[in-house]
């Protein structure tokens, strides 16, 4: 499938996805759309073990929703704008297959949305991050009040997002919003190191860990729990799980297949 604002590269079962719309990568419909559509490719790709998605240049991971086309639609525009931009994020988060967000530079509002769709977070020392929203007269429609107070918690997810003020990549660390800070030059490269150790894993404990946290993180306990048994019910008939118990007991390393 061709892409206008997306590239892909697939090496040693990494996919890098870049979105590129320089020069600060704002997301539109288009974008959307391109994102859904390529993690629904790699989804599907036996040769991908894990995801590795950034922004172009060095100035910005994604600077934002674009604000020129949300500023010309009225309510019912905007909720169609809303469900492409829901649908790729919840794609995103749901993929069967580990996604890292290497954040190059500025993430603002649906770029910070965007990041937090991902399953872990790697910055640049240089990133910046806001929720500039409220300042706007509007609020994040990404997700940002729901997923921002699962990692940072109620008090600091409304402190972020009523005031909107820039912070940076320590302040993103402390509030574990981010896994790892690196310097500059290093983020992708970082991120596509940590997606090389994680296509070594067995595909399907992954998958099975990513969808029990995920479900996990929005039932009750009890649920939870039950979530977390289907789950490891699940992966503990895949030949990996046998390979993975064998090998113990053999006192050898096991040769995961991803089945």
């Amino acid at each position: 499938m061709n892409y206008e604002f997306i590239t892909c590269e697939i090496e040693n079962q990494t996919a890098l996805v870049t979105i590129n719309r320089p020069p600060v990568n704002p997301l539109n419909a288009q974008v959307f759309q391109e994102l859904y559509n390529i993690m629904d490719e790699l989804e599907e790709n036996d040769e991908v073990g894990a995801i590795v998605l950034t922004g172009s240049g060095e100035k910005a991971f994604v600077a934002g929703a674009d604000i020129n086309e949300m500023a010309s639609l009225d309510v019912v525009g905007i909720n169609k704008s809303n469900q492409k931009s829901r649908k790729a994020f919840c794609k995103i988060e749901s993929v069967n297959k580990p996604v890292i967000a290497a954040i190059n530079g500025l993430a603002l509002g649906g770029g910070v949305e965007l990041a937090l769709v991902c399953d872990l977070r790697i910055c640049s020392e240089k990133a910046k991050f806001a929720f500039p929203e409220v300042g706007l007269g509007i609020i994040p429609g990404g997700g940002g009040t729901q997923r921002l107070q699962k990692i940072v918690g109620q008090g600091v997810a409304k402190e972020l997002l009523y005031f909107g003020d820039m912070f940076d990549a320590e302040r993103a660390a402390e509030l574990h919003l981010v896994n790892k800070v690196t310097a500059s030059d290093k983020v992708v490269q970082e991120a596509i190191e940590w997606a090389h150790k994680l296509t070594e894993k067995p595909a399907v404990a992954l998958h099975m860990v990513k969808t029990a946290i995920n479900i996990g993180s929005n039932v009750d306990l009890e649920s939870g729990l039950t979530v977390e048994n289907h789950c490891f019910s699940n992966v503990f008939v895949s030949k990996d799980a046998k390979e993975g118990l064998t090998a113990f007991s053999e006192k050898r390393k096991p040769v995961f297949q991803g089945k």
